[in-house]
């Protein structure tokens, strides 16, 4: 009898612990907070974030930050050399502001020297090597002023206290790496110069796992714009460097670019996806319009009647981003120099226009979808999302181009350039092509700012509340990877971790064929491809980077296709 009533003391113990043990419902756990939250591509870059909200700073004092911290921990993409797009939404006045601080071609830069002389039709075809490495590559950088644009009319905290961490990081180095490694040891052909050279590499091979890289220069960079605020790089001995380097090395910058470069602010574009606002990045972004295009024709179909995985959805994302990429493949580039036509572009008559020969038996050939009436793009750029407690918040997204952007960095700065000017379409004109390196909202011209793909994107409720915030690196993948998100969250009621770590697709245009992530199932690849859509496999898309925000509870949460993102959260 004694063991008995042991046996189901230990019974009832056994169920009793059972039913205490949480049994989650999804392997991928979005960090929760009722506080501030940061989202980056790198921990340590969101620890800083954080220092900065538990300072008494808001959002954006935390993305100036952030931003500076990158450039730091995450070189081949943070950056004060590149450019980028910003969205700033400011609770108390229920606004939400787009800052356009894109990488600027140089006035004085000839467009003949692009091009390789030898050809006997030297407007057909771009010497490349020209556009994408080296000094003539490198675009104005807007990356500073962006930065410091978005503080002067929307931060809290001095400047000076904003950068004191980001200077102690540079000084004291970070440790490489796995990742860092790698990506150095993988783009060593980019980096020309000796300067480059000695930052990144060690008796010539690339700094070792475990090592400390330090940025001396950089520190002493960030210390001039901690004094001086803009004049710290846009004048005096930032400027006298950079345009040394420029004059020694037949690059293009010049002191004019230095005096006429201008941040620009305005509204972002915005759609309407079942009773949600999506705001994102206008032109000269052409990434914004491939996500609301995109979302515009998902709106007229019931995505939730399959599941997230189904090949009905994977399908219709394919017809929608291959019409979204056509949306942008002729009309966006820089307003300031083209008449963007994006209320055509997004508009009802448009969208249905663009759908009507939507078929689930097949995929549309791209001579099926007409224009209204490609450029290499790389994904080694980078976002970070931010909330403060008091719900302001903050998307951004920047760049330099290719990993490492040009490969230079200029003496005695640390400041990496970017390689925006391969950006441009060179082949302006050319009717033999029908993609984005023909289009002439992007042709070349002096000043002009290079159409990106860049889409920093805020989702707001039907009662008007954000509830979304989230941006990706990856070249022409960007807006497959927040179209996939933001569908996760709203047509599948997702968490942002199971919204994030959906496998992706891509379906560019004019291009045939469907990109896809490895961890799509055989079978829907298989279908797809009876479909017609010549499924290929790629690497991963994008490293979305998310704040999902519901009841007042905010839940971040880091992509794990790129490794060292991390989620950091307000203490105070």
């Amino acid at each position: 009898m004694k063991y008995m009533k042991l046996f189901f003391i230990l019974i009832i113990s056994i169920q009793i612990y059972s039913q205490s043990y949480i049994d989650y419902r999804s392997p991928f756990h979005p960090t929760e907070s009722k506080s501030g939250m940061i989202v980056s591509q790198n921990y340590l870059s969101s620890q800083i974030g954080k220092q900065i909200l538990d300072q008494g700073g808001n959002a954006v004092d935390a993305a100036v930050a952030v931003g500076f911290s990158l450039s730091i921990t995450l070189p081949r993409a943070g950056n004060l050399g590149g450019g980028g797009f910003m969205l700033v939404y400011m609770k108390e006045k229920n606004e939400i502001f787009y800052i356009d601080y894109r990488s600027q071609s140089p006035l004085n830069s000839n467009i003949k020297d692009l091009f390789n002389k030898k050809l006997p039709q030297q407007y057909k075809k771009v010497d490349f090597d020209v556009v994408t490495r080296g000094y003539k590559a490198t675009a104005m950088p807007g990356t500073v002023a962006g930065l410091l644009e978005a503080h002067k009319n929307f931060g809290k905290l001095p400047l000076s206290k904003i950068l004191e961490p980001v200077i102690k990081q540079a000084k004291e180095g970070i440790i490489v790496s796995y990742d860092l490694h790698n990506a150095i040891k993988s783009s060593r052909q980019l980096f020309l110069d000796q300067e480059s050279r000695n930052l990144y590499f060690k008796d010539d091979k690339p700094l070792p796992v475990g090592s400390v890289m330090t940025r001396n220069d950089l520190a002493q960079t960030l210390s001039l714009i901690a004094r001086n605020g803009l004049k710290g790089f846009y004048d005096g001995e930032t400027r006298e460097k950079i345009i040394s380097a420029m004059e020694n090395n037949n690059g293009f910058i010049s002191e004019l670019d230095f005096e006429s470069y201008k941040v620009n602010i305005s509204d972002p574009i915005v759609g309407s996806y079942r009773d949600n606002l999506v705001f994102t990045a206008g032109p000269p972004s052409g990434g914004g319009v491939v996500l609301l295009t995109s979302l515009n024709i998902l709106s007229l179909f019931e995505l939730q009647k399959a599941d997230s995985l189904s090949v009905r959805t994977y399908h219709l994302l394919a017809e929608a981003l291959r019409r979204g990429h056509n949306n942008r493949s002729h009309h966006i580039g820089d307003p300031s120099f083209y008449n963007v036509p994006i209320q055509n572009l997004l508009s009802k008559e448009r969208t249905l226009k663009l759908s009507e020969n939507i078929n689930f038996k097949k995929a549309t050939p791209s001579s099926k979808i007409k224009p209204l009436s490609v450029l290499n793009e790389s994904r080694d750029t980078t976002h970070f999302s931010i909330i403060d407690k008091d719900g302001n918040a903050v998307a951004n997204t920047y760049t330099l181009g290719f990993s490492f952007g040009s490969g230079v960095t200029i003496p005695g700065t640390g400041i990496l350039m970017n390689n925006q000017m391969n950006n441009f379409a060179y082949r302006h004109g050319d009717k033999s092509i029908k993609g984005r390196a023909a289009s002439p909202g992007n042709k070349f011209n002096s000043g002009k700012r290079p159409m990106s793909t860049m889409a920093p994107t805020m989702v707001f409720n039907k009662d008007n509340e954000l509830m979304l915030i989230t941006g990706s690196p990856g070249g022409s993948y960007i807006p497959a990877a927040i179209l996939r998100v933001v569908s996760g969250v709203i047509d599948f009621d997702l968490n942002i971790g199971e919204a994030t770590m959906l496998p992706r697709v891509h379906k560019d245009w004019p291009y045939a064929g469907l990109d896809y992530e490895k961890n799509i199932s055989s079978d829907s690849i298989k279908i797809l491809d009876n479909l017609g859509h010549d499924p290929q496999l790629n690497k991963t898309m994008g490293s979305t980077q998310s704040i999902h925000i519901i009841n007042g509870i905010n839940y971040g949460y880091a992509d794990l296709r790129r490794p060292d993102a991390g989620v950091a959260i307000q203490e105070r």
